[in-house]
């Protein structure tokens, strides 16, 4: 895939998305076919602008911060990121999230996000829960513990996902 296949919208306040998979705001991006129907947004929002994206109910949704900064609402997650509590009235305040930050977000219909004064990029990943039992060992994620012995066996034979 090329950068020029991708397709990009500017909405009227400034903020832009990259369409890398699915469809946002009327436009598809070339990647298709994935289990999970996954959308990947590439997020720009400009400096001190406050953007509201949606993301449907049936979807799990994380992003992940890679230029700027800035605040996102009812984020959350099992892992020590910087995010901002169920309400911005919130009596401490938000840590910003900027450069290498991943940001997990309970359910519900939009992600809200607050640019700094280096405004802020991130993607924007959503997909719908696949629903299967995980089996995670180091880089290799399979359902079943059986499932993950045989990969690990396929590895060190150097058969592992070869055609």
């Amino acid at each position: 895939m090329k950068a020029v296949e991708i397709p990009e919208i500017t909405d009227d306040d400034g903020t832009r998305a990259r369409v890398v998979c699915g469809s946002f705001w009327g436009k598809t991006g070339p990647v298709d076919g994935i289990a999970a129907d996954p959308i990947y947004l590439d997020v720009t929002v400009p400096p001190g602008k406050r953007k509201t994206l949606p993301v449907e109910t049936t979807r799990h949704a994380f992003a992940y911060v890679f230029a700027g900064g800035g605040k996102f609402c009812n984020a959350s997650g099992p892992l020590a990121v910087p995010t901002e509590g169920v309400g911005w009235a919130d009596t401490s305040p938000p840590k910003e999230a900027d450069n290498r930050s991943l940001l997990l977000f309970d359910r519900g219909d939009e992600v809200s996000v607050q640019a700094g004064e280096d405004g802020i990029r991130f993607l924007l990943v959503s997909g719908t829960p696949l629903k299967e039992p995980v089996a995670w060992y180091g880089p290799i994620v399979m359902n079943t513990q059986e499932q993950l012995r045989v990969a690990y066996e396929e590895l060190q034979e150097g058969t592992f996902l070869k055609p």
